[in-house]
C-alpha cells in the first residue's frame, strides 16, 4: 500500500493508523532479525501516537498526507529523548535533547515514528556493514549489499516496515541503497531541507531526503518538509509531454554493467513514447568532478569528527582510513579543488540550456556481496565504493535534485536503478517524470522474496 493509497483508507475510516502501525511493527519483527534495518524500535511511543492522530481524525483534525503514516528515521536524524547513535561507537549512547528540524515538521505533519535505522558507520560509506551495530542485508538477496549509508532505511521500506523511511546523502547515500534495495530515493536540492539537528558528514555536500516505495511517496514526504508544494497531481497520470529529456553521451554511462545502461535506455525511450523529447547531451568529466567531490569530502568528514580522531579504536577500519585521508589533504588542494568545483559548476549550469533533466545510472551495477572490495565493469577490476559513488556525486557537488527510480531487474533478479538529475530547486520536474515513467509500469521491479 502506498501512502496515498493509506491516506484515503484512513480517511474512509476502512483503516486506522493503529492497525497501520501494528502492521509494520508486525514486519520489523519478523524480518529485522533477518535483515537488521532497525536500530532502535519504539513500539509503545510509535502505537500510542498513532491512537492520538485516529482520534483526532475523528474530531475532523486533519494534518495533511502523511497523517497517521507509519515512518522512520535514519539514526544520525536527531530525536529527543532517543538514542541517535549515527551507527558508531562514539554516538551509541549519545540522546539529544532536541528534536531535528525535520522530525518537528514530521511531526506538525502527523507522522508516527516507528523508530531509527541502520547505516553504515557514520554514514561513511556505501555498504552498511556495520562493525558496531551489525550488518544490514539486501531484502532481494541476503547475501548482498543494500547500499550505503542509508542502507537500513532502503531495506526497511521494500519489506514494508515502514511507508517511508528519511535518509541522508552526502555521495550517494540514498540514491544507492534505493537503487541497490529497488525502492525510490529523493535527493533534494542543496538547501531545500533544513539540515539542522542531523550528524554532519560533509557540511557542503550533505542533504536530507526521503526512500519510499513511489515517487509520490517521495513527494508527499518531501512537501512536510520543504517549501515545495502540490508538484504532481494527487491522481491520474502526470504529463511529461514536451519535457526536455538529456541522455549523457559521455561520461555517466560509461564503465556501466550493460543491463543498466540498457534500462535507462529503455526508460529513456518511454519517456519520448510519452511525449518528452530525448536528446544525447555532452557533461563536463565525471570523473575530475568525482576527484574533487572526495578531496572536498575527506577534509569536511574529518573536520566534523576531529574531536573524536584520537579514540583510533573505536572506528572501523573502512572510516578509519577514510579519516586518515582527509587529515593528509593539504589547505592548498582543497582551496583549489573549491575553485574546481565552482568553475565545473559554471560548465554543467550550461547543461540545462539544452535540457531540462538528465537521465543516468543509479548505479553502475547491481548489488554487489557482502564484503565484496572489488568489482569488474566493462573488463576493468576497481574498488566497489569508487565504482558504486562514480555516478552520484556529481548531483553532491553542485546541490542538484536527484530522484533515484528503480529501472527493472537484472538477470540475476537484481533490482537495478536510474536517476534523475534536475535543474536547482526544480524538484517539481524531476518529480513529474518519475511518477509519469511509474504510471506507464516500464519496469516493474519485483517484490523481494523474503516477502513470500
Amino acid at each position: 500500500m502506498l501512502i496515498a493509497e493509506a491516506a484515503a483508507q484512513l480517511r474512509a475510516k476502512r483503516v486506522s493508523s493503529l492497525e497501520l502501525t501494528r502492521a509494520c511493527l508486525a514486519q520489523i519483527e519478523k524480518l529485522n532479525p533477518k535483515v537488521n534495518a532497525f536500530i532502535t524500535v519504539l513500539r509503545a511511543d510509535a502505537e500510542k501516537a498513532a491512537a492520538e492522530r485516529d482520534a483526532e481524525l475523528v474530531k475532523g483534525i486533519d494534518r495533511g498526507p502523511m497523517h497517521g503514516i507509519p515512518i522512520a528515521y535514519k539514526d544520525l536524524i536527531f530525536t529527543k529523548g532517543v538514542r541517535t547513535t549515527c551507527g558508531s561507537k562514539v554516538y551509541e549512547n549519545f540522546v539529544p535533547d532536541h528534536d531535528a528540524k525535520l522530525v518537528k515538521d514530521f511531526a506538525a505533519a502527523g507522522a508516527v515514528v516507528l523508530g531509527k535505522t541502520g547505516l553504515h558507520e557514520l554514514a561513511y560509506g556505501i555498504t552498511s556493514n556495520n562493525p558496531h551495530f551489525g550488518t544490514i542485508h539486501n531484502p532481494h538477496d541476503l547475501e548482498r549489499i543494500p547500499g550505503g549509508s542509508s542502507g537500513g532505511s532502503g531495506a526497511a521500506v521494500v519489506t514494508d516496515m515502514c511507508f517511508m523511511a528519511m535518509g541522508s546523502d552526502t555521495g550517494g547515500s540514498i540514491r544507492i541503497p534505493a537503487s541497490f534495495c529497488g525502492c525510490v530515493g529523493l535527493k533534494p536540492t542543496y538547501g531545500r531541507v533544513s539540515r539542522d539537528g542531523c550528524f554532519p558528514l560533509g557540511f557542503s555536500l550533505d542533504h536530507m531526503g526521503p526512500l519510499a516505495r513511489s515517487t509520490r511517496d517521495c513527494a508527499a514526504s518531501l512537501e512536510a518538509i520543504s517549501s515545495l508544494r502540490n508538484s504532481i497531481p494527487a491522481q491520474g497520470a502526470a504529463s511529461i509531454k514536451g519535457l526536455r529529456i538529456g541522455l549523457p553521451s559521455n561520461g555517466f554511462l560509461e564503465r556501466t554493467q550493460p543491463e543498466v545502461a540498457a534500462a535507462v535506455r529503455k526508460m529513456a525511450d518511454a519517456a519520448a513514447w510519452l511525449g518528452a523529447t530525448v536528446k544525447p547531451v555532452a557533461v563536463p568529466n565525471i570523473d575530475e568532478i568525482n576527484a574533487i567531490t572526495r578531496m572536498i569530502q575527506f577534509v569536511e568528514s574529518t573536520a566534523a569528527l576531529t574531536p573524536f580522531l584520537d579514540r583510533r579504536d573505536a572506528f572501523g577500519p573502512d572510516v578509519r582510513a577514510l579519516l586518515d585521508q582527509g587529515r593528509l589533504v593539504s589547505g592548498v588542494d582543497f582551496l583549489n579543488a573549491q575553485r574546481l568545483r565552482r568553475k565545473y559548476q559554471r560548465e554543467f549550469a550550461k547543461v540545462w540550456n539544452e535540457v531540462d533533466c538528465l537521465f543516468a545510472p543509479g548505479t553502475p551495477t547491481t548489488a554487489p556481496k557482502i564484503g565484496q572490495t572489488r568489482i569488474t565493469v566493462d573488463g576493468v577490476e576497481d574498488d566497489v565504493r569508487l565504482v558504486t559513488t562514480r555516478p552520484a556525486r556529481t548531483a553532491n557537488l553542485f546541490g542538484l535534485p536527484t530522484l533515484s527510480l528503480p529501472c527493472g531487474m537484472d538477470p540475476s533478479n537484481l533490482p537495478m536503478g536510474m536517476q534523475i538529475i534536475g535543474k536547482p530547486w526544480d524538484e517539481a520536474t524531476i518529480i513529474r517524470i518519475g511518477a509519469a515513467l511509474e504510471d506507464a509500469n516500464i519496469a516493474p521491479v519485483k517484490r523481494p522474496a523474503i516477502l513470500g
